[in-house]
């Protein structure tokens, strides 16, 4: 068993190789109160000089990971976190239900997204939780079966959704003509879902608007040529979410809710419903069925990450394109 002065021992020599394997050791051997205390001695370490929140850091994934739900719970506070992988709320939310965790949190934001990771994985959520998103917890029936990520002691997995088969691709030769419309509400959307690729990491996103077609819209982004998918609007939105809980290539990973939250943000923006909000999920199903949705690519070869869709709203004769990327 470990003893808190060996802990004490490592903090003092700033020991952080010897830190971390004695992280390993405490989860190995379920010895969560002192797990616990060296993370709050870690942290408290900076205050002498020393380096070492890494130390905590990790002690606060492996308790939001795999300690009972009265310790995972204890790592859900403003001030834990940080600088882990993902928000404690998702890691959490993987191993722990909303059941056994609400009892031991406060009544605020992150027993809220704790919720809402949980509605991903299928639990039901009492009507009264909190919701700080103001978007239903029950998945509804014309949104995807998202993308959720796996998180483990050596990291997190979070697939993208699949990209379209050869077979669905075909060539576009977008109109010599580009009208192009500013529509704040749309980019400021976009901005805001991929925010993370270009605020914490190396990514660039563009997002235009045009009257015409999907392919007039990629082309006004300056592609020369290009080929189109036709995607289902359920395709379309888990793109979006997955693009929105990403962290891209180097920031840190925002959560599935989040992520959810986005897809429903913009589509509330390609519907002109922002001042609506909340709305109804009857009214975004609409929006969705309404508009054409494509993903589309050009002969370069995808490097990292990626997102690009067209979508097309033909009755009122506008289409937007959108091109995210962030490479390693």
């Amino acid at each position: 068993m470990a003893a808190a002065a060996d802990v004490g021992e490592l903090v003092q020599r700033a020991d952080l190789d010897g830190l971390v394997r004695m992280v390993d050791s405490l989860c190995a051997s379920e010895q969560w109160d002192a797990l616990a205390d060296l993370r709050d001695r870690a942290r408290e370490a900076v205050l002498t000089g020393r380096q070492l929140w890494p130390a905590a850091t990790l002690a606060e994934y492996r308790l939001a990971l795999s300690a009972p739900a009265e310790w995972a719970a204890k790592m859900l506070d403003e001030s834990s976190g940080r600088f882990t992988i993902g928000p404690l709320t998702e890691v959490a939310a993987q191993s722990h239900t909303y059941e056994s965790l609400v009892g031991h949190l406060d009544d605020g934001p992150r027993a809220g997204f704790v919720a809402h990771e949980r509605a991903l994985r299928g639990e039901t959520i009492p009507a009264d939780a909190p919701n700080p998103l103001e978007i239903p917890f029950a998945m509804q029936r014309w949104e995807p079966q998202y993308c959720l990520a796996t998180y483990s002691d050596e990291g997190v997995d979070a697939p993208s959704p699949p990209l379209p088969g050869a077979d669905r691709l075909r060539a576009v030769k977008p109109r010599a003509k580009i009208a192009r419309v500013d529509d704040v509400s749309v980019t400021l959307a976009v901005r805001q879902l991929l925010d993370t690729w270009t605020a914490a990491s190396n990514g660039r996103v563009e997002v235009v608007c045009v009257e015409g077609d999907a392919a007039t819209a990629i082309a006004a982004l300056g592609a020369r040529e290009a080929s189109v998918a036709e995607l289902t609007a359920a395709e379309a939105v888990a793109w979006m979410a997955w693009a929105g809980a990403s962290g891209g290539a180097h920031g840190r990973r925002r959560g599935g809710a989040a992520g959810r939250f986005g897809a429903w943000w913009l589509l509330a923006a390609f519907g002109d419903l922002l001042d609506e909000w909340p709305v109804q999920p009857g009214q975004l199903h609409t929006v969705a069925d309404e508009l054409g949705w494509f993903y589309w690519s050009t002969c370069e070869p995808a490097s990292g990450w990626e997102l690009r869709l067209a979508v097309e709203d033909r009755d009122e004769g506008y289409a937007w394109a959108i091109s995210a990327t962030d490479t390693v």
